[in-house]
């Protein structure tokens, strides 16, 4: 199985960001841990604080992999772009986020992404990429 965890703007700070909010691991040692955790599975990382980046990888591996984890970062609340890509693909794409966005500032509370991606699982810090790994496994 081949997964593609894609990250969008300022999860490159995770570890250093916000840490009330999104912790003190920086995500390459968290991917370590899940990386050796799910050795069956080959996982892909992908980062980036442009929306256009984030549209192409999309297509890149779109049609080619078993899944994408998507934390679309701030884009998720205004991308109408990055939603007409996961529709475009043939993959199942999780919508993950590390907070509980619906326990945050109200613009945090609509998901142009939700109505087209497989599920959503948010609020379970970094845990929210294992556990949309584990549904993803589970299909």
């Amino acid at each position: 199985m081949k997964v593609l965890i894609l990250n969008g703007p300022n999860l490159n700070l995770l570890g250093v960001r916000e840490k009330s909010v999104y912790g003190e691991t920086s995500f390459d040692d968290y991917l370590a841990g899940l990386r050796e955790f799910y050795k069956m599975v080959e996982i892909d990382y992908y980062q980036s604080n442009v929306e256009g980046e984030l549209i192409n990888k999309i297509h890149e591996v779109g049609f080619a992999c078993d899944g994408i984890i998507l934390n679309a970062g701030a884009y998720t609340h205004t991308s109408i772009a990055i939603a007409d890509a996961i529709s475009a693909i043939s993959c199942p794409v999780i919508e993950v986020h590390i907070s509980n966005t619906a326990k945050r500032e109200p613009f945090r509370h609509v998901s142009y992404l939700t109505a087209v991606c497989r599920g959503v699982i948010a609020g379970f810090g970094l845990k929210s990429y294992e556990l949309a790994l584990q549904a993803l496994l589970d299909e």
